[in-house]
């Protein structure tokens, strides 16, 4: 292992040389539009991008999820997943021309995700590079429908129908580098939408005001009383509605999470927040409806996993101070169903989710190494126990 661990510095340098091929795959994929439940262009991309670097297996599986495989040495062992998700919050109403700078991309999406998505579609190109061989299979794997109403869709059927055991996981988000995720909290993700009548009983000018009635649904929210132990919150994430100035809004969407280390709390908090928003529709006489767009159930990985163990020892011998976090990403999907994996980070950015949303070049190849650093690490049996 530490024979492995020393090679890693030598590693960036190497898949540093190859960085306009790199550079061309995340902006050949972020410069098509991809938004949850649209990604069938951008998976059709990526499948062919995959066969011209000569995976040994381009497919997709029975949701469209887009999948090359490299074949490992041996037959005995269980396949590693290394995967990103191919959908972003943008549509194609946003300009979707990448801007490549000195040490700067820019563009929608960039961040979150397409960035991690150019990274696997680089991976076969840099093994060879590196003259590596792996015993098990790697599946790299662009799975579709994960953010928001897509509520992790994608990797949910991939990881449920794959048919042989999973060896292990490395789940690829754009930023931060030195990010490294091994557990999940439980979350629900909510909206509420008040809808107002525009033809009984009211008078127009007299109209109860639907953004001032989510008011009320907010504030009772915030009096909640929520534990610190076990950790529970509230985030109140988005609210739109209305016309304009002038005119009294009848609809309007409210948009929260519950997020908890105890899937009792969280589910325990919903149920008071359902209670709340049924007591303010009758208290106002208007409509509102609580619905659930996705969730969660905690799942962990302890500190002294060894994989946990050997990402630390990756990171700090590439100079890179691990930051752990929770992930709802396609992390939590992997370790609900007792499969070893970590999120970790590609490189640096600013102004996420919005539209010039950029991150820096030089600290990818970094990002990359730690990648195969943990890739070798599972392979080498850390996730074998």
């Amino acid at each position: 292992m530490d024979n492995y661990l020393d090679q890693l510095p030598a590693f960036i340098e190497t898949i540093a040389s190859i960085k306009e091929t790199i550079l061309t795959n995340i902006v050949l994929i972020g410069q098509v539009p991809s938004p949850t439940f649209k990604e069938k262009k951008r998976a059709q991309v990526f499948l062919d991008r995959l066969a011209e670097f000569q995976v040994d297996e381009c497919t997709t599986d029975g949701y469209r999820n887009p999948i090359g495989v490299i074949r490992g040495t041996s037959g005995a062992k269980a396949p590693i997943f290394v995967v990103a998700h191919l959908d972003t919050f943008f549509g194609k109403d946003i300009d979707h021309n990448f801007k490549v700078d000195k040490n700067l991309i820019t563009g929608p999406g960039i961040a979150d995700n397409s960035v991690s998505v150019g990274v696997l579609l680089s991976l076969p190109e840099i093994f060879r590079r590196l003259d590596l061989r792996f015993e098990s299979d790697i599946v790299i794997a662009g799975v579709i429908q994960s953010i928001g109403k897509g509520n992790l869709r994608g990797i949910r059927h991939l990881v449920k129908t794959w048919s042989t055991p999973i060896r292990g996981a490395v789940c690829i988000e754009g930023a931060e580098l030195g990010r490294l995720s091994y557990y999940s909290d439980g979350m629900i993700r909510c909206e509420v939408d008040c809808i107002i009548s525009t033809i009984d009983g009211w008078e127009k000018k007299f109209r109860p005001n639907a953004i001032l009635v989510l008011n009320e649904v907010i504030n009772r929210i915030m009096e909640l009383r929520l534990p610190q132990r076990p950790r529970c919150r509230v985030i109140i994430g988005k609210v739109t509605g209305g016309f304009k100035h002038g005119i009294i809004p009848y609809n309007a969407t409210l948009g929260f999470e519950i997020q908890g280390v105890s899937d009792k709390m969280v589910k325990s908090v919903y149920r008071d927040i359902k209670d709340l928003v049924e007591g303010v529709s009758h208290e106002f006489e208007v409509e509102l409806n609580l619905k659930t767009i996705s969730n969660l159930s905690a799942a962990r990985l302890k500190y002294n996993h060894p994989l946990v163990k050997s990402a630390v020892a990756v990171m700090e011998k590439l100079e890179l101070k691990p930051i752990s976090s929770p992930s709802e990403s396609e992390l939590s999907i992997f370790l609900a169903n007792k499969i070893p994996a970590i999120t970790l980070g590609i490189t640096h950015g600013e102004d996420y989710h919005q539209p010039d949303t950029h991150i820096e070049i030089e600290p990818i190849f970094k990002g990359i190494a730690q990648i195969i650093g943990v890739l070798m690490a599972i392979d080498r049996g850390v996730c074998d126990e």
